[in-house]
């Protein structure tokens, strides 16, 4: 019986507004590059992928500032080349720069409070457990998200990162539980289904934009609102 049910943050509860494809396509358009944001969506599905499993493996606190604009300009050439659009070094600078400039809000997916609702009304803890570097509590008070969450575990805290199995086992510490009362739901495969997997706890991949095959390795949803099925 599921007891706890933990979430990723970004991706899967909170987005950007406005969107990170919808401020790449302006900047591309100052080059002459007309692409719509639509048809950047999967390339920054890809290049997202790419610089979680970075973090992972290195977090960005621990890097130099010429490692940091190192991979950040890997990836914006990942977008760009899934994009079917050049890379030129010109062009990667110019996103850097441009990028670093916007200023995007975090807001909760229409989805999340809702569904966090529901699941604390049936008696459910719930709880964060997210690779940041920096203190995300006055992010979480911002967007209400401290009234939902009870557990709130993150890489900076416990000094391990998803996908290492000691990060979920410090929520399970917490919230009570144990693994095989817990669910735990990501958008990433490697990072969130994976890491869970690897410390007992069941795993549900958050696939909004419908990016990963189907599977029988793990359950699959579109939206969180699809998330009371996987509760038994």
């Amino acid at each position: 019986m599921i007891k706890a049910v933990f979430f990723d943050l970004y991706y899967t509860l909170v987005r950007y507004e406005p969107p990170q494809e919808e401020l790449e396509s302006i900047v591309l358009k100052d080059f002459g590059i007309n692409v719509e944001p639509e048809a950047l969506r999967r390339p920054f599905f890809v290049a997202n992928e790419f610089i979680y499993e970075e973090l992972a493996r290195f977090p960005l606190g621990k890097r130099s500032p010429d490692e940091k604009m190192a991979l950040y300009a890997r990836y914006h050439e990942i977008i760009l080349k899934e994009a079917g659009i050049e890379a030129t070094r010109e062009l990667l600078l110019t996103l850097l720069g441009k990028m670093q400039q916007f200023k995007p809000k975090l807001v909760l997916f229409d989805d999340v409070a809702p569904v966090l609702t529901d699941l604390r009304n049936r008696g459910l803890v719930l709880g964060l457990i997210s690779n940041v570097d920096s203190d995300i509590t006055p992010m979480l008070h911002e967007l209400g998200l401290n009234s939902w969450l009870q557990v709130v575990v993150t890489s900076q805290e416990v000094g391990y990162n998803k996908p290492q199995p000691e990060i979920f086992q410090a929520a399970l510490k917490q919230a009570r539980v144990r693994a095989s009362e817990a669910l735990y739901v990501g958008d990433q495969y490697r990072i969130d289904i994976v890491g869970a997997k690897n410390a007992g706890i069941k795993g549900v991949l958050l696939d909004r934009g419908n990016y990963y095959p189907e599977s029988a390795d793990y359950p699959r949803i579109p939206s969180l609102a699809c998330l009371g099925q996987h509760l038994s």
